[in-house]
């Protein structure tokens, strides 16, 4: 048998062989080496290994093999070299032959800058010939950190919308906040059900004959009467329906349906309205707005926090607008030549990030509910390919331009960000830094702030060009 790139790894020690002594363990065995920089940020390794620690290495593991192997008619430690040999000859030969390999490798790489990337294992090339009484040659390929080089965004334009808050956003903030405040009372029986209810339903799929599908059943359903969050979207057809009301309901859905299980299909509906309920809103007044926060003793404190708020609001979005727009500037005029390997190791953190989210303890499982949907981990992995080497292009430049720019962060810029996350929680900045300080996130902060000087400083070098005019409420959802 050959070692070759697909089974090297099953032989290489961190693949979890056997675990045994390295052969030749302490002494030096190569006696040549070049490394070779090649495209995507990858590098072959060629190294030589003289005859006699070929010969060496490969002794020293026979000596290991006689210690531990057991065989009948031979006492423990005592079974010949010969005989063990007669047994073991070719998987000595490329046990022997991987741990020189592994050895060799890693003392090639010693005070080395192209080392390989540590989610990525160097890769044996073709089937390097291997014998006990000869010099031995073998390359490997790996990943290495990619060669980062930032672009220049000075003149670069950025286009942003023209939004400002107006009355009626205020208004629509308002009346958001007198929903929120309702009272919800059961409605007089013999009232028509009307859009802004609550409704209380028992609903089932019926099948050709008229009896509903068990497994579609459903008793107690709530729902407010036009929000549209229900299965079936059945809620112009329960306006007008009282209390107690039972109808069979025809409908059809579009090709492109949200749920794809309906998607482009007519079905049959059995639904009873067993509760209905209105809600009360609240009077515009100084109550509500004490309601709403003590802090607020009037209805113009509450309005005048509304404004502000949306202001902010409004700023801290066209101010997120602004950096994404300076960063896909930095992206076209910068080069990062990115590693493959690099790529699927951020793809498989958001696969287990996702795992983690969904509570599920294992990838079949992932499969299993992805599937439902007619998707693979395959076409997941797909969808977030773009975004994902983005936002690693994104990463290393920034952290390339930190790193070789002069940031200092004093302790004023680390009270001012404390000061801030406090104004925007209700915790005091004491709890804030005594939170970051347990969580030995200090670090992390202080990066953070050399990244927005950073981006501030870039974003004096690009031009604001104004774009089309936009309302408030449609600013935010297009970023839906």
């Amino acid at each position: 048998m050959t070692i070759t790139a697909s089974n090297w790894l099953y032989y290489h020690p961190a693949a979890g062989f056997p675990d045994r002594p390295a052969a030749g363990k302490g002494r030096r065995m190569i006696a040549g080496k070049n490394i070779e920089k090649l495209e995507q940020s990858s590098a072959r390794l060629t190294v030589t290994i003289g005859k006699e620690a070929v010969r060496q290495s490969y002794d020293d593991l026979l000596k290991d093999y006689g210690k531990n192997v057991r065989m009948d008619g031979f006492r423990p430690g005592k079974v010949p070299a010969s005989v063990i040999e007669r047994k073991f000859g070719s998987e000595l030969k490329i046990e022997a032959m991987a741990k020189v390999m592994d050895k060799a490798v890693e003392e090639a790489l010693e005070g080395e800058t192209l080392v390989p990337l540590a989610y990525a294992q160097p890769v044996l090339e073709g089937e390097p010939a291997f014998e006990l009484d000869k010099d031995f040659t073998f390359s490997v390929s790996y990943d290495v950190f990619p060669d980062v080089v930032p672009g220049d965004v000075t003149g670069a334009e950025i286009e942003l919308p023209q939004v400002s808050v107006a009355k009626a956003d205020e208004e629509r903030e308002l009346a958001e906040i007198r929903e929120r405040n309702a009272i919800v009372m059961d409605k007089v029986d013999g009232t028509k059900a009307k859009k802004g209810d609550i409704a209380t339903v028992d609903y089932a799929e019926l099948d050709e004959t008229g009896v509903p599908v068990k497994e579609t059943e459903r008793q107690d359903f709530v729902f407010e009467i036009g929000g549209g969050y229900n299965l079936y979207k059945f809620d112009d057809d329960v306006i007008g329906m009282k209390k107690g009301d039972e109808k069979v309901i025809d409908k059809t859905f579009p090709e492109d349906f949200e749920y794809a299980e309906l998607a482009g299909k007519a079905k049959k509906l059995s639904v009873k309205l067993s509760k209905l309920k209105e809600k009360k809103l609240p009077e515009l007044d100084d109550d509500l707005a004490q309601d709403v926060s003590e802090k607020f003793k009037t209805l113009d404190d509450l309005k005048a926090d509304i404004k502000a708020r949306l202001q902010k609001r409004l700023d801290d979005h066209l101010r997120s607008l602004r950096e994404r727009g300076l960063i896909d500037a930095l992206l076209e005029r910068s080069t990062v030549d990115l590693p493959a390997s690099m790529l699927n190791a951020e793809l498989e953190m958001r696969k287990r990030n996702l795992m983690q989210r969904m509570n599920l303890e294992s990838e079949e499982r992932l499969v299993q509910i992805v599937s439902m949907s007619g998707r693979t981990v395959e076409g997941l992995y797909d969808e977030w390919r773009p975004d994902a080497e983005k936002a690693i292009k994104t990463r290393l430049i920034l952290d390339k331009l930190v790193s070789e720019g002069d940031f200092a962060v004093a302790d004023e810029d680390m009270d001012a960000e404390y000061a801030k996350m406090a104004a925007e929680s209700s915790l005091s900045v004491d709890d804030i830094k005594a939170e970051y300080q347990k969580r030995d996130m200090i670090d992390y902060l202080k990066d953070r702030i050399k990244e927005d000087k950073l981006l501030s400083g870039l974003a004096d070098k690009v031009k604001v060009k104004k774009g089309k005019k936009v309302a408030f409420v449609d600013l935010f959802k297009e970023n839906e």
